[in-house]
């Protein structure tokens, strides 16, 4: 299943009557394996955020632009390709006709994303595709701006953290203990850094969102939270 590609960041179509569940967080808080789960108790639609602002760093990297020159990315989104389809109720997608998966969690990848993500250019198309995506259906979507940008009128929006040790050790457990949990640590500060003070979309509280400090409680536990939340509104 496919749908068109929509470069509009315009609300949410009101003919298309889905319901859309927001979990915002920091890196390492646990929100993409929940998002995953809430969305398989639900029989939702899963959307992972940020992998779409990984794919275009692939692309750029693929092609041999630099990550940080902001001229060449917007020449390249001119020209970009992207289609949206649904593997195991998750939506995933193509670029330009590939298919990226393992190569979005690059090394590469990683160290580029937070730089193109702060540009305005490639978070309005972005958040162009996130709103189209409400022709699958029901969604479970998770990033840093999704109860704060992109659907700011989201019927359930949940804000999933944890403590800086506790990201850590996740994260570092993640990598097959191959990093030091300090410097992980550290990376992870960084990255929170970026992500809260960037002129564009930054990552804060919805403030109506519901906030979840995960750091003594089990996937499983954060998820049956989330489900109880959704049950009595």
């Amino acid at each position: 299943m496919s749908i068109p590609v929509s470069n509009s960041i315009s609300k949410s179509d009101p003919e298309i009557r889905t319901v859309r569940i927001a979990i915002d967080g920091p890196s390492a808080s646990g929100k993409s394996t929940v998002a995953r789960r809430v969305a398989g108790k639900l029989g939702y639609v899963y959307v992972d955020s940020g992998s779409l602002y990984r794919g275009v760093v692939w692309l750029a990297l693929k092609e041999g632009v630099d990550p940080s020159d902001e001229d060449k990315i917007s020449d390249m989104l001119a020209e970009i390709e992207v289609k949206f389809f649904l593997v195991d109720n998750a939506v995933c997608f193509s670029v330009n006709g590939d298919k990226p998966v393992a190569e979005l969690r690059s090394v590469a990848v990683n160290g580029s994303v937070s730089l193109v993500a702060a540009m305005s250019e490639v978070r309005d198309m972005v958040v162009g595709w996130l709103r189209s995506m409400v022709r699958f259906g029901n969604l479970v979507i998770e990033g840093r701006d999704i109860g704060t940008v992109v659907f700011p009128d989201a019927e359930h929006k949940f804000y999933l953290d944890a403590s800086p040790e506790e990201r850590a050790r996740r994260r570092s457990v993640e990598m097959l203990g191959d990093e030091d949990s300090a410097e992980v640590r550290r990376s992870l500060e960084r990255r929170d850094t970026i992500d809260s003070t960037r002129e564009i979309a930054p990552l804060a509280v919805a403030g109506d969102a519901v906030v979840i400090d995960s750091t003594s409680m089990s996937i499983d536990e954060t998820v049956t939270m989330i489900l109880a939340g959704i049950e009595t509104c």
